[in-house]
Formats: C-alpha cells, structure tokens, sequence
C-alpha cells in the first residue's frame, strides 16, 4: 500500500510539474511560476522519500513508518498544495498554510530518524 501511494504522488507530480512547465506560462506572472516550481520541486523530493519509506517497510519491517509517512502526505498536500492554489491566482492567504506542511515534513523526518535510532536492525 505504502508503495502504490508513493506512485501516486509520484504520478501527480509530474502532471503537475508539466501544467507548469507548459499550462501556467501564459497567464502566470513570474512569481507565480516561482511558487509552482517550488511546490513540485517538494512535491517531486518528499514523493521519493514516500517511496523510500514504502521500501523500507518491506525491506525493515520493524522499522515503524507509519507516523513519518502521514507526516509527509500531510506535509505535501499543505505545503505544495498552497503554493500550488498560490500559483493559480487563489488569495495569498493560503501562504499562511505553507509552512504549516513545511513544518509537517520537518516532522515526518525528524521521526524517522528517532524511529531509526531506536530500531537499528
């Protein structure tokens, strides 16, 4: 399951990062493409490391990772997902959720880790 969600935003990925690069040119200013490379760069990083959680649960079964890749989902749907409506010419307002899911990544990581230290084999 783990793996297939990881694909899945992998797949949303790069159709977004294609809108971007071919959909949003037209109409986009500047710092708005900004904001939607941002967002897939992110999208793209945290959807590997989806995958690489998804790997490890196999691969480490007692390596619990369950926390960290909610974090993560989280993480993207509000960090990228904000720049993203940011991007489209929905309300800055929504910057304000931004870090929020930036902060929901940092998390994801930082439990991962600790899980790591705690279940070393």
């Amino acid at each position: 399951m783990w793996i297939a969600i990881a694909a899945l935003n992998l797949t949303f990925a790069v159709i977004l990062g294609a809108f971007g690069a071919h959909g949003l040119k037209s109409f986009a200013t500047p710092e708005q493409l900004a904001w939607w490379h941002t967002a897939t760069d992110y999208f793209f990083y945290h959807a590997l490391g989806l995958l690489a959680l998804g790997i490890m649960a196999k691969t480490l079964p007692r390596l619990p990772i369950k926390f960290s890749f909610i974090c993560l989902q989280i993480g993207i749907f509000l960090f990228c997902g904000s720049l993203y409506l940011m991007s489209i010419g929905i309300p800055r307002i929504f910057g304000a959720i931004t870090p929020i899911g930036g902060a929901f990544m940092i998390l994801g990581w930082l439990v991962l880790a600790w899980n790591a230290f705690r279940y070393p084999k």
